[in-house]
């Protein structure tokens, strides 16, 4: 049989060693072209065909283009370092051996993490993304967040050299500013806000907050879902009760102490931070409010309840929210409403609960059906399935935005007294064990620490337009309240000229506290505001942007940008 009917057969092909010899018989005519021509015109050393070249260590196949038709052999020997030159007792230099690769593919080195975190945002922020709520225009002045921050990252085209390395005398006079509750006015523009040290010793002011209890080695916010970052720390309270007891004795006497402070309208707000909810204490005249309120969430049955125990009025806004826009909607017939009545394959909405009445009102809540005639062929039910239906749609909102609870007035007193008595308040196991809630307070208080916002500027290159251009950036890390936002905001209309951006970053539980009450009073003018929170510790204008009613509802804002001092932003 002919070789050349053999399927598969290709006259062409040779035996590995035979393509072995071809490849070293090239080779060797190679190097004997390159020694006989002349040093200027090869401009390289003759190679030696005898002399081996050691494999470069640092090189990789990978880094070097393959052409077509070389094998991996060819390869091996392309990437060998060329071999000292005649006459010449010295090897080639280090930086020679990393030259395929350098001129090849060049090593991609890794950035720092701040140029990545920076990249990374500024990626995001080009997208398209879909939000809740977009300002329809320009305004002077953003709405109140009163949620907690995390993580500010403000980002302007301008150097913010300002706010580093402060001198002792700018951070003496920032926490004197501070605990004096002294106002400062920055004019609208500073030519040179390094050498302002009036800007330095403000932008030292709103950092500072006051923390109860302060314990270095923990980090004490946020509460909800920190058991992993406590986990394995130092807790000698943890097993001992005599400990625990004068902690919380400790604690009940700072919370007593901002309570007090509240009330005399000293204290303009504070949060207690728990490891299962947040409670926000708001004074009189802020929030669009006449009087102290105080909101907390998440909540569970079980905690309302105990709330009902101890005589504390309480509302539920959006399950009242929600069951009046059922109950206006037009699409509400007779039907619907049998149905929904009777629980015939039907469950009520996500997020809301049934009006509490007694079981004499649920029988009587039905006798409309007398009055139609058809009571003897729809199946009434009985006591029990009315209770059991109302205790499903009360779970049904733990620990959903919707069980945000709202205490107005004088229950506010009632709600310190169940907090402080409250013996599930404090977990009982866990790394939180025996660890009282935190307190958060922009105001001095008894018990409180002083601490600081932690501020670093980072220069960085971010990717705009399909190119990268030099980015500054200042970035606030820690518990950020609602007055040292605006503040920053304020000093960094200044400074950067009213041009800069910002990425917020918000403890979720609380972005709840954004939800309009409802209970705004007319009457409750500037004016007045001004009138009765005189000393709280607020600058006019933050006095003003807080008084003002909710508008945001269960979000936050996220993205805050100021273009010719006027500001949009996305929730």
């Amino acid at each position: 049989m002919a070789t050349s009917a053999i399927p598969g057969y290709s006259p062409g092909f040779k035996k590995p060693p035979a393509t072995l010899r071809l490849k070293r018989k090239r080779l060797r005519r190679s190097d004997h072209a390159v020694a006989s021509a002349p040093p200027a015109a090869c401009g390289a050393a003759p190679r030696a065909p005898s002399a081996l070249a050691r494999r470069n260590p640092f090189s990789s196949l990978d880094n070097a283009p393959r052409a077509a038709g070389t094998t991996r052999t060819r390869e091996r020997q392309d990437l060998r370092p060329p071999p000292p030159a005649q006459g010449s007792p010295s090897a080639a230099p280090f930086w020679q051996l990393l030259e395929p690769v350098s001129e090849d593919k060049p090593v991609r080195r890794e950035e720092p993490s701040e140029r990545i975190d920076i990249r990374t945002l500024t990626d995001e922020l080009h997208l398209p993304v879909a939000v809740p709520e977009v300002s329809s225009s320009p305004r002077h002045e953003f709405p109140a967040d009163w949620s907690i921050k995390t993580r500010l990252l403000f980002m302007s085209s301008q150097p913010f050299t300002w706010a580093e390395h402060l001198k002792a005398q700018e951070e003496a006079q920032g926490f004197a500013q501070h605990c004096r509750a002294i106002e400062t006015n920055l004019p609208q523009s500073i030519q040179e806000p390094k050498l302002s040290t009036e800007l330095r010793c403000a932008f030292q002011q709103s950092l500072v907050y006051w923390l109860h209890p302060s314990l270095p080695w923990l980090q004490l916010f946020p509460r909800i879902g920190a058991d992993r970052k406590i986990a394995g720390k130092a807790c000698p309270w943890s097993q001992d009760e005599a400990l625990q007891q004068v902690l919380m004795s400790d604690w009940s006497v700072s919370i007593t102490s901002l309570y007090n402070l509240l009330k005399a309208k000293l204290c303009p707000y504070f949060y207690v931070c728990t490891y299962q909810f947040t409670v926000l204490f708001r004074a009189a005249g802020l929030a669009g409010s006449d009087v102290i309120t105080a909101e907390i969430s998440p909540t569970t049955r079980g905690l309302r309840e105990a709330m009902k125990n101890e005589g504390i009025e309480f509302s539920l806004p959006l399950v009242e929210e929600s069951r009046t826009r059922k109950q206006n909607s037009p699409e509400v017939n007779l039907e619907a409403e049998v149905s929904n009545s009777l629980e015939v394959g039907n469950s009520m909405e996500v997020g809301e609960e049934p009006a509490p009445s007694d079981d004499d009102d649920d029988e009587e809540s039905f006798s409309w059906l007398e009055e139609m005639g058809v009571q003897d062929k729809v199946k009434k039910p009985d006591v029990l399935s009315i209770k059991l239906r109302k205790e499903k749609h009360e779970v049904q909102v733990d620990h959903r935005p919707e069980s945000l609870v709202l205490v107005r007035g004088t229950n506010t007193f009632t709600l310190l007294n169940f907090l402080i008595n409250c013996k599930s308040l404090v977990a009982v196991a866990g790394p939180q064990a025996g660890l009282p809630p935190t307190l958060l307070s922009p105001v001095a208080f008894r018990g409180g620490t002083m601490q600081m916002l932690k501020a670093r500027s980072i220069n960085a290159k971010a990717r705009v337009h399909l190119a990268y251009e030099n980015i500054f950036s200042l970035e606030i890390v820690g518990p950020v309240l609602p007055h040292s936002l605006h503040s920053l905001t304020m000093l960094l209309k200044s400074a950067q000229r009213g041009a800069f951006s910002a990425v917020l970053y918000t403890h979720e539980p609380t972005a709840v506290f954004n939800t309009n009450l409802n209970n705004a009073n007319p009457a409750l003018n500037k004016e007045t505001i001004h009138k009765d929170l005189p000393t709280c510790g607020l600058h006019p204008k933050t006095l003003d942007q807080l008084s003002q009613c909710p508008t945001l509802g269960k979000s936050s804002i996220r993205f805050l940008e100021m273009k010719d001092y006027a500001y949009t932003w996305k929730s």
